[in-house]
C-alpha cells in the first residue's frame, strides 16, 4: 500500500471551496486528498518499531560536542578529552558529561546512536542535511537562502501529510526559525520541492537577535564576552507566516481581537473567490480559537512547572512543545539555540558549563517528566542532534585566549526518547578519538526514518513535488535496535 501528498497544483476550485467548509467546521486540511479513515488504515499498514504517534524534535543550532556530552573519551589524550568528566547515569556502564545530571538520572527514558555520519564541516549544508534528512545537497544549493529546488524539510512533510487538529497545523517550528548571524534564513527549513504553501508555520516568539546567543534571559552570552545584560523579549502568542505569503495585514501578528475579527470577515469574502491560501485560513482559525490560544501559553502556567522547565528560551519552548503535542499537534520542532549558540569555536567549556548545558539539561529533563506524568511519553517520540558534532581535537583562534573545537560532520551523537525507546540503550561506537563511527553507522536518511516512522508513516509512503513526480518519504531504516 503505498500513500501520497496530493500535488499542490491539483487542488480544483470544489477542492478549495470545501477547504473552506472544512476551516468552519474547525477540520481544514486532509492532507495529500486521504479522508481520516484512509489515513488511519495507511498509519496502521506501517510496522512502526515504537509506539509513537508524535514527535519532537530538538534541533541544536551549531553543532553539539560529542566529546562534551554522550561520547566522552576519558582515557583519551588531554587535548581530545577536554576538561569536563563522565559521571555514571542510571543505566550500568552509560556514562555522560558531569553537566548534564538531571539527564543522567533518567538514562532510564533516553537511548543514544553514536554514529550519526556525514560528508559536510559547513554549517547551512549541515543544516540542510540534518532538517531535511538528505545527506548530499542537491545541485545549484544556495546556502544563503531557501530555495523552491530544496528538498523538504520533515517537519514541511509531516505538516503536508497529516490532517490538522482543528486550527492547529500538523506541524510547527518554534521558537524561531534559524537565521545566520549574517541575517540568511538558513536552507533546509521550508516546503521546498513540495511548493511554498508547504513551508511549516513557524511561531515566532525569539526575536532574531545577531549578538545575543542561548537561553535568555537567565543565560543570555556571547561567545567571546561572556554574559550580556540585556533585556530579551519572550513573545508566547506570535505568529510568523512565510515570507511567501502576501498578507501584509498579519506583520502586526494578529495581537487584538478587533484585527481578528477584521480578518474572519475578510476570510469570509475572499474564501468564495479562491483567494485564500491555507496559511491566511489557518492563522484566523489558529488565533481566533481561546483553545489553541492556549496552547501557546506558557507565562500563564503554573509557576512551579515554568521553573521546572526553567523560566528561558529554551524551558519555555520546551513546555510549549509539549502543550501543542497535547493540543493534536503531530511534529514540532524546537529550534534551542538561536544564532548557531552551540557554535563553540572558543571558549566551549565555559560556555557550555555556564550557559548551554544547565539549561538545556533542565529543560529536555522537565519535558520528559512532563511527557510522562500526562500519560504523553509513549505516544510521542523525542529526538534531539545537530547539524554535526565537533572535531576531536581541541583548538584555539588566532587571538582568542581560551578553545574550542570545530565543525564536524563525520560524527554526531544524536539524542532519542519515548515512544517506544528502550532506555538505557546505545547503538553504534567511535574509534578512540570519537571522531569516526566504529561500529554501526548511521545516516541522515537513517534518522529522518525513524522519525517518519515514530509518526507511524508507512515505508512506502510517497509525497508529490510541484511537478506531479511521486519522491519516496523513506531515503533510509529506522534505527530499530533502539526499539523495545
Amino acid at each position: 500500500m503505498s500513500s501520497d501528498f496530493r500535488s499542490p497544483r491539483s487542488f480544483s476550485t470544489a477542492a478549495r471551496s470545501t477547504r473552506r467548509a472544512a476551516l468552519k467546521a474547525g477540520a481544514l486540511g486532509l492532507a495529500g486528498g486521504f479522508g481520516l479513515e484512509k489515513l488511519a488504515a495507511l498509519e496502521s499498514a506501517g510496522a512502526a518499531p515504537g509506539k509513537a504517534k508524535n514527535v519532537i524534535y530538538i534541533f541544536l543550532s551549531g553543532g553539539l560536542s560529542q566529546l562534551e556530552s554522550f561520547d566522552m573519551k576519558p582515557g583519551a589524550p588531554s587535548e581530545i578529552r577536554g576538561e569536563f568528566r563522565p559521571i555514571p547515569t542510571k543505566t550500568p556502564g552509560l556514562h555522560i558529561c558531569e553537566h548534564l545530571p538531571e539527564l543522567a538520572k533518567r538514562s532510564d527514558k533516553w537511548a543514544l546512536c553514536r554514529s550519526l555520519t556525514h560528508g559536510s564541516n559547513e554549517h547551512s549544508n549541515g543544516h540542510y542535511i540534518m532538517m531535511t534528512g538528505r545527506s548530499d545537497v542537491p545541485p545549484g544549493f544556495d546556502r544563503t537562502k531557501p530555495t523552491e529546488h530544496d528538498w523538504p524539510s520533515i517537519a514541511a512533510l509531516a505538516g503536508a501529510r497529516f490532517p490538522s487538529s482543528g486550527s492547529l497545523p500538523a506541524a510547527l517550528v518554534l521558537p524561531e526559525k534559524m537565521i545566520h548571524r549574517s541575517g540568511n534564513v538558513i536552507p533546509g527549513q521550508m516546503g521546498g520541492l513540495l511548493g511554498r504553501q508547504h513551508d511549516p508555520f513557524f511561531i515566532e516568539a525569539s526575536a532574531y537577535d545577531s549578538k545575543g546567543y542561548g537561553a535568555y534571559p537567565e543565560y543570555d552570552f556571547h561567545h567571546a564576552d561572556g554574559r550580556l545584560a540585556r533585556e530579551r523579549e519572550f513573545r508566547t502568542f506570535s505568529l510568523d507566516l512565510p515570507d511567501s505569503v502576501d498578507f501584509e495585514r498579519f506583520q502586526d501578528r494578529l495581537r487584538l481581537r478587533g484585527f481578528l475579527d477584521e480578518q474572519q470577515r475578510h476570510l469570509e469574502t475572499a474564501s468564495p473567490a479562491g483567494g485564500v491560501n491555507r496559511y491566511r485560513e489557518m492563522a484566523v482559525g489558529l488565533l481566533s480559537d481561546p483553545k489553541v490560544r492556549a496552547a501557546f501559553d506558557v507565562h500563564g502556567v503554573e509557576p512551579a512547572v515554568q521553573d521546572r522547565y526553567g523560566r528561558n528560551a529554551f524551558g519555555w519552548s520546551l513546555l510549549m512543545a509539549r502543550q501543542l503535542v497535547e493540543s493534536g499537534v503531530r511534529l514540532v520542532q524546537v529550534n534551542l539555540g538561536n544564532n548557531e549558540s552551540w557554535d563553540n569555536h572558543q571558549a566551549i567549556f565555559p560556555n557550555l558549563r555556564d550557559y548551554l548545558f544547565p539549561p538545556m539539561d533542565r529543560a529536555v529533563s522537565a519535558l520528559l517528566d512532563d511527557l510522562g506524568g500526562r500519560g504523553l511519553l509513549d505516544d510521542t517520540l523525542v529526538v534531539m542532534a545537530s547539524e554535526f558534532g565537533r572535531t576531536p581535537k581541541i583548538s584555539t583562534l588566532s587571538g582568542v585566549p581560551l578553545p574550542g573545537r570545530d565543525h564536524w560532520g563525520a560524527v554526531q551523537s544524536v539524542w532519542f526518547a519515548g515512544g517506544g525507546i528502550t532506555g538505557g540503550a546505545v547503538l553504534g561506537s567511535t574509534d578512540k578519538l570519537g571522531g569516526h563511527p566504529s561500529s554501526d553507522a548511521r545516516r541522515p536518511e537513517d534518522f529522518a526514518a525513524t522519525i517518519f516512522n515514530g509518526l507511524g508513516l508507512p515505508a512506502d509512503s510517497h509525497w508529490t513535488d510541484v511537478g506531479g513526480r511521486p519522491m519516496p518519504l523513506y531515503h533510509g531504516q529506522p534505527m530499530r535496535e533502539l526499539f523495545g
